[in-house]
């Protein structure tokens, strides 16, 4: 079957999608619109922040960790309350969260970026048990973060560089040694965003501009891809009641005239399992 308007809203920039798997909602965000939206059973539902949020992992049923242009917080969706947890780069006028996602192991990597996509002003964290630790520095545009099913490999890309890399991990998450390229798209003209990683730990990537979410085999082979309504398709997200729909945000922001769907949030069925989103150790 063909992918679909999952939600009709307009996002200037859809990213983040998240299947809560206790919930079994999807929330995503619209950095720009400095929003967080969702669906449920009575329909559409958002909240707006002061600044730009982008990513967040699930705490508990009712909790998000969500990050912003200055910090990670604490976000309760049924008080609408939020908790600061931690700065990120709140010092730094320049810079606002990007991609991001929780680990195998409870923690949480994400990635920041130059608001006007300034070169090598982002850097890509973690942050696990009261802990923000940096990563990777010199970043222009984090995007691509998610990790194998069995905890042994995190994947990232810097979008300008058009190559995703494979870093392993301890056994507590950490990176234990250097990253190394599991995919270079410069040949086809392709511009890896976000990404997520089914059961079978296969790796599923939004391609900006292609209009298409495409599949990789561990080995870095393409398998498949899913077309879109929408050019600028900014990152998936695998869910629903059996864990076989794709989800995926887009932008409308830069988005060509001609292209009607631009912003909004699309599913697709496929015949492959996701893995459940890991859940966020405080």
């Amino acid at each position: 079957m063909a992918a679909r308007a999952f939600d009709a809203r307009v996002c200037a920039l859809g990213e983040g999608p998240l299947w809560h798997p206790e919930r079994k909602q999807l929330f995503w965000f619209d950095i720009l619109g400095k929003r967080l939206l969702t669906r449920d059973a009575d329909g559409p539902k958002e909240w707006e922040f002061d600044e730009l949020v982008s990513a967040a992992g699930w705490v508990s049923r009712d909790e998000l960790l969500i990050a912003s242009e200055t910090k990670l917080f604490l976000f309760d969706l049924a008080a609408g309350r939020s908790t600061p947890v931690a700065p990120l780069e709140a010092e730094n006028a320049i810079t606002r969260s990007n991609d991001g996602r929780a680990d195998p192991y409870g923690g949480f990597w994400i990635g920041t970026m130059g608001k006007n996509a300034e070169s090598g002003a982002g850097a890509i964290y973690r942050w696990r048990r009261g802990e923000l630790r940096t990563l990777h520095q010199d970043i222009t545009i984090s995007n691509a973060i998610c990790f194998s099913p069995d905890g042994r490999f995190a994947y990232f890309t810097d979008t300008p560089t058009a190559q995703i890399l494979r870093q392993e991990l301890d056994d507590a998450g950490w990176p234990a040694g250097p990253a190394e390229i599991f995919l270079d798209l410069n040949d086809e003209g392709l511009h890896p965003d976000g990404a997520v990683i089914d059961a079978e730990g296969c790796l599923w990537n939004a391609q900006w501009g292609a209009s298409r979410v495409a599949r990789y085999a561990p080995d870095g082979r393409l398998l498949s891809a899913v077309t879109f309504p929408a050019a600028q398709i900014s990152c998936p997200a695998l869910g629903g009641d059996d864990m076989k729909t794709l989800y995926a945000t887009s932008a409308a922001g830069g988005a060509e005239s001609d292209d009607a769907e631009a912003g909004r949030t699309f599913s697709a069925p496929v015949d492959v399992l996701g893995q459940p989103e890991h859940r966020i150790h405080l």
